[in-house]
């Protein structure tokens, strides 16, 4: 029973992110269990811990403004690339292939689509191509800037898209992959229009 209540205890720290240093949690628990004075008192621990969890969220902070800052030189740079377009929104598109489609979609259709997503440096998170099968959503349920740019394309259009954070995930991230402040490049096959 012991191994189970340990167990427990790892996943709840884990999925609060404390970075917790488990020798120190072991120490801890082996001081409560024998009676042995802690090393420190409930205010020196309340403490230490409110001061981890604000250098924690400094980094974070500097970590997204670093993204923030790489994302739009990346962005600068695109621009100025051969072919690249720009929405008034600020996202930046360049068309691979024209589909000869006449239908465009609506922010009220389905659509169903290939896609890749890429971090800046090229790191790929999320790939109907590696799913081997593509993917239906409505146009309602995604980010801004899938919103925006399906909009403008027509069935069998093929553009790499590059999104700023606002249109993107913006400040809060989207799980493990995709920090604060990410710009994002996106490949995008309509397929179909539903």
């Amino acid at each position: 029973m012991g191994s189970k209540i340990a167990a427990q205890l790892v996943q709840q720290f884990g999925r609060q992110g404390s970075g917790i240093d488990f020798s120190y949690l072991r120490q801890g628990l082996n001081d409560v269990l024998s009676g042995t004075t802690p090393k420190m008192t409930d205010e020196e621990a309340d403490l230490a811990i409110e001061q981890k969890r604000s250098a924690d969220q400094a980094a974070v902070v500097a970590a997204a403004s670093e993204r923030d800052e790489a994302g739009a030189k990346f962005r600068g740079d695109y621009e100025n690339g051969e072919g690249v377009q720009k929405t008034e929104s600020g996202m930046l598109y360049t068309v691979m292939n024209s589909g000869a489609g006449d239908a465009m979609p609506t922010a009220t259709d389905t659509v169903v689509v290939h896609y890749q997503g890429t971090l800046i440096d090229g790191t790929v998170f999320d790939s109907s191509y590696s799913r081997g099968e593509p993917a239906t959503f409505p146009l309602s349920g995604i980010i801004p800037g899938w919103q925006e740019i399906l909009q403008l394309m027509r069935a069998g259009d093929k553009w790499e898209v590059v999104i700023p954070p606002q249109l993107a995930y913006g400040e809060r991230g989207a799980g493990a992959s995709i920090g604060p402040n990410e710009t994002l490049v996106f490949e995008i096959e309509l397929l179909e229009i539903k």
